[in-house]
């Protein structure tokens, strides 16, 4: 069976930038002991003070034992959340010929488990890391780039756009944090639009070092110091960043 034809794509963190949920937190769901540690880590990574692959063998080392389908759909059915709008978004784009890949340093076996319950749209192509993967009836096909290290963001987009023939253009780049910097960087060189979401300092720090014009900017943005806080993060509505998208 062909391909559907898309004529651009979105390539998107997930973390913090789609969903007010962090990929640990399934962790810290059914182990609260374990919430500080797993948080540190995830804000180290994020942050480019570790590498991924580093953050996700700490991670692992505090978990008694592997996380299950069943824990995992435990915690979806608890604390499962998008920001507002965001499945609409991803269905809208789908609708008009513009592939939603979701480009995340999480888990595939959350994703699974997401798509399975129909929490969002089918999405058509993945990015994630597999160190949480489940080998479970009813999870949905899509085509699977696997992430590694922070670097595999940019190289999944270029292997999505190749795959599904969009020029690198057209795609346009979401993210939220330091993390996401060489993405944008990546993004920046191949002409990508660059979108920030609910952006954090260590972002823009990213940014102004390394030479990279952020193109917009959406949701709250986050002051140096300023603490977390998702009740200003959750008055914003996804479905208005369709306009940007439609430009592509």
């Amino acid at each position: 069976m062909p391909q559907p034809r898309y004529v651009a794509m979105v390539s998107s963190d997930w973390s913090e930038c789609l969903s007010p949920n962090g990929p640990f937190d399934v962790i810290g769901h059914h182990y609260p002991e374990l919430r500080p540690a797993v948080a540190a880590v995830f804000r180290q990574y994020t942050g480019n003070a570790i590498p991924l692959g580093d953050a996700l063998d700490r991670v692992a080392a505090l978990l008694p034992s592997p996380i299950t389908a069943a824990q995992m759909d435990a915690y979806l059915d608890d604390a499962f959340a998008t920001y507002p709008g965001v499945p609409e978004l991803i269905e809208r784009c789908l609708s008009n010929g513009i592939l939603f890949m979701i480009n995340t340093t999480g888990m595939i076996g959350y994703f699974q488990r997401v798509l399975a319950k129909g929490l969002l749209p089918p999405l058509p192509a993945l990015s994630a890391n597999d160190r949480i993967r489940f080998d479970a009836p009813g999870a949905a096909a899509f085509a699977f780039f696997p992430m590694t290290e922070i670097g595999d963001k940019a190289t999944n987009s270029t292997a999505a756009a190749a795959r599904f023939q969009i020029p690198l253009e057209k795609v346009t780049v979401m993210g939220d944090s330091g993390g996401d910097g060489p993405h944008f960087q990546w993004g920046a060189q191949v002409g990508a639009r660059l979108i920030g979401c609910m952006v954090k300092p260590s972002l823009e720090q990213y940014c102004h070092a390394h030479g990279i014009a952020n193109h917009h900017r959406f949701g709250h943005c986050y002051q140096l110091g300023e603490e977390r806080a998702s009740e200003k993060e959750m008055v914003y509505d996804y479905r208005d960043l369709w306009p940007l998208l439609l430009k592509a």
